[in-house]
């Protein structure tokens, strides 16, 4: 592969910018990472049964374990599909076989490449939601990605009251009701990318940072670190993966740029 807690809030600049993802485009037959490139991957978890079946092959023993663990079948199925899919696109930019691919996780949770499968040269971030999958891959900095269905009926300003930053909820009071639904979502897609791109799990509490600026106030996130000269490490980006979803990336430094790829062809849109 080619790979080019305080109690107040501190503001970090953001790589702009939300943006509708007007086309996905199918992946190149060699996949090469720049090391200023971020691959944002996009797959549909409603595949046929012989399609989940063949990713099982490529499962460690703790995976298949994981999948025994589910009650419903299609919750079952999705974790394969998006499992599978991730070892598949793993796999393509290291040259390697994904059922060769090995993984471990964080004091948090945050999954990544062991080092044995080369887990220093790649780092990569997963969310799925409504039956859509969102893989973020990169080279040399860390990255998380959270997706969301906008579902319409969540109370969205009680749970705004309980897990959002003051500075959120006064923003998000001061917006008109209908459009609270979907500042509410972009507010915590950007949070729960930024959790995940830090890698800090539940000890990083959502109230204790912003991520969304007040109404004309640049589209710029804001954070608290235990380290507020941190702040300035991190950018995020918004774009909307489908319709009815949103969805934020969060990467360590600055100067990157997105491509957005289908999974495995253009023809499985959503």
């Amino acid at each position: 592969m080619n790979c080019a807690e305080t109690g107040e809030n501190h503001h970090m600049k953001a790589a702009a910018i939300t943006s509708a993802v007007s086309s996905w485009r199918c992946p190149p037959e060699v996949l090469v990472l720049g090391g200023d490139e971020i691959h944002v991957w996009r797959a549909t978890l409603d595949q046929t049964p012989s399609q989940i079946q063949s990713f099982l092959h490529s499962f460690s023993p703790d995976e298949l374990a994981r999948v025994e663990r589910f009650h419903f079948e299609r919750d079952r199925g999705h974790f394969i599909v998006a499992r599978g899919v991730l070892r598949a696109v793993l796999g393509g930019y290291l040259n390697r076989v994904p059922g060769c691919l090995s993984f471990c996780y964080g004091s948090h949770g945050k999954p990544a490449l062991a080092p044995e499968s080369d887990g220093d040269s790649i780092r990569f971030s997963v969310s799925h939601s409504h039956g859509v999958a969102l893989f973020a891959v990169t080279c040399g900095r860390e990255v998380g990605i959270d997706l969301e269905y906008i579902r319409s009926d969540l109370a969205v300003a009680e749970i705004a009251e309980r897990f959002f930053s003051r500075r959120e909820v006064a923003m998000l009071r001061a917006l008109p009701t209908e459009e609270q639904r979907q500042v509410f979502f972009r507010c915590w897609t950007r949070k729960e990318a930024y959790i995940k791109a830090r890698g800090e799990g539940l000890s990083l509490l959502l109230d204790q940072f912003d991520v969304s600026p007040a109404p004309g106030e640049p589209d710029a996130a804001a954070g608290t670190q235990r380290d507020p000269s941190e702040a300035s490490d991190w950018s995020l980006q918004e774009f909307t993966p489908a319709p009815g979803y949103a969805s934020a990336l969060a990467v360590e430094g600055h100067g990157w740029h997105p491509a957005f790829l289908q999974w495995p062809a253009a023809r499985q849109s959503v």
